[in-house]
C-alpha cells in the first residue's frame, strides 16, 4: 500500500510510520493543529504524489508523554470518524 509500517488500536488504523517519521491519521478538527506546527502530510509517492490522511508528529509531542496521549486520542477520534463515514 504505501511501503511503512501500520499503527492500530483494535481495527482503527490511526498511525503509521515511514522512513523512521510518525505520522498520525488526521481529519477537518485536526488538521489545522498539525498545519499550524509546521507538520508535512504523509506522501507514499513523493512530493509530487498523492496526500494521505496522516500528517508527521511534532518532535515535542514525540518527547512528551502526557502530550502524546492527548494526540494519540486526537488520531483515534479521527479514524473512528472515518471509519464510521465509510460505513454510512
Amino acid at each position: 500500500m504505501f511501503g511503512g509500517v501500520g499503527i492500530y488500536a483494535a481495527e482503527l488504523f490511526f498511525a503509521l510510520l515511514d522512513d523512521d517519521t510518525l505520522y498520525f491519521k488526521v481529519d477537518d478538527v485536526t488538521r489545522p493543529q498539525f498545519e499550524s506546527r509546521g507538520m508535512t502530510p504523509f506522501r507514499p509517492y513523493g512530493e509530487e504524489g498523492e496526500v494521505m490522511g496522516y500528517y508527521e508528529v511534532p518532535a515535542d509531542v514525540l518527547e512528551d508523554p502526557e502530550a502524546l496521549g492527548a494526540w494519540v486520542e486526537a488520531a483515534l477520534a479521527a479514524a473512528r470518524q472515518a471509519k464510521k463515514r465509510r460505513r454510512d
